[in-house]
């Protein structure tokens, strides 16, 4: 390239720096790009692209205007893209030469604090993955509300990691180089990921960022002083954050570590069939479970909510608590409704402290933190009388905070302004010298005309006056008639032709006051803004918690609205393995279709006769929503929530596992078959006697005889206590799988009952003991809206396969139809009727899993044969 300007010159420096980035370089009033940058933003953001000269050369450029910038920042980050802002960091009228400018902060997708880019209900978290040994640790952050936590998992169990990527959801992953080499990772999670330096995530370097950064001496007090993997992944990510934020991160305060076994695991498939925060179809929140339990009133508490929803606890005594402090809130009405009228009145206080610790705070951000201080004294005394030991931890952390409450209060207007440098934020009354500006400023002109009377009548001098000019400001003008009158404090400052000018002392002052009045006043005012940050950033702890406090007092208050509001039912939780539901119900379900009245089912479960349930009968007759609905009131009592039934037993499960419905896996080149085949493989593998397992339909996608193996076996390995022995459901249409009650103990057969009228059927949604031998699929069909032709031709077969123990020919002696027809339904060839007869003879209920694969190998063979010949 041709010789470049000076501006472009700054700007190549910087954007090598950050060759990753989108660099936006401040000009004025607009955000520049230039070069490869501006065509990509052109192209991304939709916008103009034109080009400057450069020398004997144009090169590309585009820009967005500084104001409006966060529009096009939510379009780029949204895609995955890294955004380097570059800012002007001296004033243009005092620069000697070109402005000088730095990058200010790195935005990328897992580290955003924008009000406007952030979803009110959900985090925004930035993880990172680190290796030690035969650990792997996990940390993720949420810099908009300060939360950080860390863990370690097997290495040998990557599922885990799947499972814990899957329930956070990171807007980011930050990992080492070294893992390029083994890109099987990036595949965990679909997200931005992002690779750092092997030397940053090295177990030095990672020790001492934290220490550095928590001003501590070792990391017992956070937990995982012992765990080597957890360190260097926080480690890292909190560098990385440093290293792109720029500044101090007072807000991150401590690391929580945890350990996944202190809560239920639960797989992808898991949580996308049961519906948990999400639905299947429209990826909504409406439809899920979490849209039902949803009626916090505070985006914090609804943050805590998902969360809960996503992590349910599994110690029982941390269950109890839970559940204890929602139980007295369903007792009263009052508490619960002043409880959340005070809510609704609070701000987000964890993303404020973020925004004020990361220096983006305005005075709006301020005024709302008063505004939430100032509702906590109605908040604790409505909680005096509680009871519940949770309850009264959250009454005693509450903090109004009423000293800074009160400065605050004296300090901030009620309605400032978006901006912090522009001033109108703080009231004159808070400070005297500020007063004493702001009044300068506004009553300049009368002040001069007061004082001009003042002067005349001091001195005599009926002609005295006061006047202004851009060269000598303020003067008193005196005619040489009077020049004798003037008092000593006079100092000459101009001589006319027909008087003099004069400056005293108080005209001095009062002509700096005016002249300078509202610069100083906003100068002023923003370093009164800054101080008032300060005060607030010194009880950032105190702040944080009463944060927390306010989010969980959200939570509980809300589980026990649910109940009350749903006629929800406090399970009786053990640890006894006996799941007993009477009258259950399914959460999301009664609220959808809340006019047509859902039909209650019992559900009765142990670890001794009833361990595997297994559910025959026809489709869209309530098998699904059934075995889900015992899910979700089984996930609902680990979340310490009541659940909707008219009484509920719960014994404790570590985890749920589903397989329900497949369909072909277009990415990875995988049947439907072959995908639940492998998620029936992910069961077998992790499920423990303390699992509950959702099984719906397996085996379907093949053959008859080869899924009804399958089906056999799995069930006969699920149910066997020296192999697993959990609870599971099981629905299904082989019918022959019934017969597993008589030859297995802990199984039992249920069926949902069906009412004949005629030839039409109802399904009464109610699940009753013993077994069903029909599938009514021809209803189904009708009911589909399959015309009417199809549905009674196919009676007609029906009737006819059943009137016939054995036919080689069923389609010519089924009811005539047009011959064509006829020839489509003849499936088997009269050399093949004794293949057929053989096939018909065969009792399935006595025939093994084994026997039936040698059986279906024999005929597959003697076909063949038929057909060479």
């Amino acid at each position: 390239m041709s010789k470049v300007t000076p501006m472009l010159k700054q700007y190549l420096e910087i954007k090598k720096e950050y060759s990753e980035c989108i660099l936006f370089f401040r000009l004025g009033d607009f955000y520049e790009m230039f070069f490869e940058d501006a065509v990509t933003a052109s192209r991304e953001l939709e916008i103009v692209l034109t080009s400057r000269e450069s020398g004997k050369e144009r090169i590309p450029m585009c820009g967005v205007p500084y104001h409006s910038v966060t529009g096009y920042l939510a379009k780029l980050l949204s895609k995955g893209y890294k955004v380097a802002i570059c800012e002007q960091v001296e004033d243009p009228k005092l620069a000697k030469g070109i402005v000088k400018r730095e990058v200010i902060r790195v935005i990328t997708p897992g580290t955003i604090i924008e009000e406007q880019l952030l979803k009110e209900k959900r985090n925004n978290y930035l993880a990172a993955i680190a290796e030690n040994g035969a650990a792997i640790g996990l940390a993720y952050v949420d810099l908009s509300t300060g939360e950080f936590k860390t863990t370690e998992l097997p290495k040998s169990q990557p599922q885990l990691l799947t499972a814990e990527l899957t329930r956070i959801g990171p807007a980011e992953l930050y990992l080492s180089e070294s893992w390029k080499k083994e890109p099987q990772w990036e595949k965990l999670i679909e997200t931005t990921v992002t690779y750092g330096p092997e030397n940053d995530f090295e177990f030095d370097n990672t020790y001492r960022c934290l220490t550095e950064h928590f001003k501590i001496q070792n990391l017992h007090g956070f937990g995982c002083e012992e765990l080597p993997a957890a360190i260097k992944a926080s480690g890292a990510l909190l560098n990385y954050l440093i290293t792109t934020q720029k500044h101090a991160l007072l807000h991150l305060r401590r690391i929580t570590s945890y350990q996944t076994g202190e809560f239920m695991t639960l797989d992808s498939a898991t949580r996308r069939n049961l519906e948990l925060t999400r639905t299947i179809r429209s990826g909504e929140v409406n439809g899920s479970l979490l849209g039902v339990l949803d009626l916090t009133v505070t985006s914090m508490g609804a943050r805590l909510l998902r969360s809960w929803v996503e992590q349910p606890l599994t110690r029982l005594e941390a269950i109890r608590e839970r559940q204890a402090a929602v139980a007295e809130f369903t007792l009263s009405l009052e508490k619960r409704e002043l409880i959340r009228e005070y809510l609704k009145q609070t701000y987000d206080l964890q993303r404020i402290i973020s925004k004020l610790a990361s220096n983006s705070a305005n005075a709006r951000d301020l005024l709302a933190l008063k505004q939430t201080l100032s509702i906590i004294p109605g908040i604790k005394e409505v909680l005096e009388s509680v009871k519940e030991i949770k309850n009264r931890t959250i009454a005693a952390e509450l903090d109004p905070l009423p000293e800074l409450t009160g400065i605050l209060e004296a300090a901030l207007k009620e309605d400032p302004p978006l901006t912090i440098k522009d001033g109108g934020m703080i009231k004159p009354s808070y400070h005297p010298e500020l007063e004493k500006l702001v009044n300068a400023a506004a009553q300049g002109k009368q002040w001069v005309a007061e004082l001009e009377s003042r002067e005349r009548e001091r001195t005599g001098i009926k002609s005295l006056k006061i006047g202004f000019n851009q060269v000598f400001g303020y003067y008193i003008e005196i005619t040489k008639a009077n020049l004798n009158l003037v008092p000593p404090d006079y100092v000459r400052k101009q001589t006319l032709a027909n008087g003099e000018r004069y400056i005293n002392q108080t005209l001095k002052e009062y002509e700096d006051l005016i002249l300078n009045a509202h610069e100083k006043s906003v100068a002023l005012e923003y370093q009164i803004f800054t101080e008032l940050r300060e005060l607030v950033l010194k009880v950032i702890d105190n702040i944080q918690k009463t944060a927390a406090c306010l989010a969980e007092l959200d939570v509980l208050v809300t589980l026990a609205e649910v109940a009350v509001r749903y006629n929800y039912v406090r399970p009786v939780l053990n640890d006894n393995g006996k799941i007993m539901i009477i009258d259950g119900r399914h959460p999301v379900v009664e609220r959808m279709f809340p006019s047509s009245g859902f039909v209650p089912n019992d559900t009765i479960m142990d670890p001794q006769d009833n361990r595997c349930l297994i559910i025959t009968g026809p489709n869209m007759a309530g098998k699904s929503t059934y075995m889900r609905q015992v899910a979700l009131i089984v996930i609902l009592a680990h979340l310490g929530s009541f659940v909707p039934a008219k009484q509920a037993e719960i014994s404790l499960v570590d985890r749920v596992f589903t397989r329900v419905g497949a369909s072909d896996d277009l990415a990875t080149g995988q049947s439907t078959f072959m995908v639940e085949m492998n998620e029936v493989a992910y069961i077998l593998n992790h499920a423990s006697a303390d699992s509950l397992v959702i099984l719906d339909e397996i085996g379907r996608g093949t053959s008859t005889f080869d899924g009804l193996s399958i089906a056999w076996a799995v069930v006969e390995y699920i149910n066997n206590q020296n192999r697993i022995g959990c609870k599971t459901l099981v629905a299904t249409h082989y019918h022959e799988l019934t017969e597993l009650e008589t030859k297995l103990s802990g199984i039992k057969n249920y069926h949902v009952a069906v009412q004949r009228v005629g030839e039409e059927i109802n399904f009464l949604r109610k699940i009753a003991p013993g077994k069903t031998d029909r599938s009514y699929g021809i209803e189904v069909a009708r009911l589909a809206g399959l015309p009417s032709e199809i549905t009674d031709r196919a009676k007609e077969i029906l009737k006819t396969l059943e009137q016939q123990d054995q036919k080689a020919e069923f389609g010519k002696e089924a009811a005539p139809v047009a011959e064509e027809n006829v020839r489509q339904l003849s499936l088997f060839p009269l050399e093949q009727e004794m293949i057929l007869k053989d096939l018909l003879e065969i009792n399935l209920a006595s025939t093994t899993p084994l026997q039936a694969l040698n059986l279906l190998y024999q005929f597959q063979q003697k076909l063949l044969s038929s057909l060479q010949e």
